[in-house]
């Protein structure tokens, strides 16, 4: 079963917020790769056409792949490349993800999904790995 997106609701509008919906975006793919882009426009507060705007964005950008599963998408990150802004372009998007998201799967180019490890070891039901 894929994770879902913890759906407290978006901001109130006029208020502001420290992320931008291209984080917050990121953030839900990385919490579901198979999420879909209704469900994510949902959880941002934002309209289904700025979040398909957005995911072009981040995939242009280079921050993402989009596969077609059937009639859904999968979408794999690339969490290694650098945060876009000058002041930040020393740290990774794994680093935002592992700070912000609960669970997040992070995908750097091909290979398996790797879970980021500030998970407590030895969670209820899973082995630890040593």
């Amino acid at each position: 079963m894929a994770n879902r997106v913890n759906k407290s609701g978006p901001a109130a509008p006029g208020e502001w917020t420290f992320l931008t919906n291209h984080a917050h975006v990121l953030l839900c793919l990385a919490t579901d790769p198979e999420i879909r882009l209704r469900d994510v426009a949902e959880a941002v507060g934002i309209t289904e056409r700025a979040a398909q705007r957005i995911v072009m964005e981040l995939e242009g950008a280079g921050y993402l792949e989009r596969e077609r599963v059937g009639r859904r998408n999968r979408y794999r990150l690339h969490a290694d490349q650098p945060l876009r802004h000058p002041m930040d372009r020393d740290h990774r998007v794994n680093e935002l993800l592992g700070l912000l998201s609960p669970d997040p799967v992070t995908r750097t180019g091909s290979g398996a999904p790797k879970r980021a490890t500030n998970q407590g070891a030895g969670a209820a039901g899973k082995k630890s790995k040593r």
